[in-house]
């Protein structure tokens, strides 16, 4: 089985279309995917859309961000045994053939973590000019601290097989893991490859991350990175 993480934060104009994509790959490839949405503290109507729609619902009494979101997907799809875990936004900026083309490429390759990027072939949408700064910086960052260059450090489309999942899901970061979970990854000794993929604008609602929050992500994340990068510490 394949559980499809999705972390939702007042996603009530996006969640259902994207649990309907689900079902809709799931009957075009034949693959036992799973919707596993997490309702992250939502204030708007996300919660009680998705305990009406066909999907595991799980809630988080307060918004604890998308790293404790992604690992309470982690936990729910290790404690079932799943095969793999894919993890896509909730927004619907991934389309879900994506999937397809990762779950290949986990299997041909024999890797453990396979990471969709948009800037391998630069096609599709490829976020705002000052973001796409950011994401820059995280990809130097991470290749100082660690020698891991990866284009999309922040991409929030992953797949994980059963031994990823297991190293990671106790350790997993706060807020915004995306950019530190490359660095778990490498210290755990994961194979771990990027592929390209398209992604489109947020169907609906509007993004959380503003440009003071994104100055504030920025010096949060870089400091959580070098800790990580230093840290002796194993799980």
């Amino acid at each position: 089985m394949i559980a499809v993480i999705i972390p939702a934060y007042n996603e009530e104009a996006n969640i259902a279309a994207v649990i309907g994509a689900v079902h809709e790959l799931k009957a075009q490839s034949g693959l036992p995917f799973v919707p596993v949405v997490i309702n992250d503290g939502s204030s708007d109507k996300t919660g009680q859309i998705i305990q009406n729609l066909n999907c595991v619902d799980l809630h988080l009494p307060i918004n604890q961000g998308i790293g404790a979101a992604v690992q309470t997907g982690l936990l729910y799809a290790q404690r079932n045994n799943f095969d793999y875990a894919v993890q896509v936004d909730g927004d619907g900026q991934h389309p879900l053939n994506n999937v397809l083309l990762m779950i290949k490429a986990i299997q041909e390759q024999e890797v453990d973590v396979v990471i969709g990027s948009r800037y391998i072939e630069n096609v599709g949408y490829r976020s705002t000019f000052f973001r796409r700064l950011g994401i820059k910086y995280f990809e130097y960052l991470n290749y100082l601290l660690v020698g891991v260059r990866i284009t999309d450090n922040t991409s929030g489309l992953r797949l994980f097989n059963q031994k990823a999942i297991s190293k990671i899901v106790d350790i997993y970061p706060d807020d915004y893991p995306e950019p530190e979970a490359i660095i778990l990854f490498k210290k755990k000794g994961l194979k771990f490859i990027e592929i390209p993929v398209v992604m489109q604008e947020r169907t609906g609602g509007t993004s959380s991350i503003t440009m003071s929050r994104s100055i504030y992500y920025m010096v949060k994340v870089s400091l959580a990175l070098i800790f990580a990068s230093i840290s002796k510490k194993s799980k």
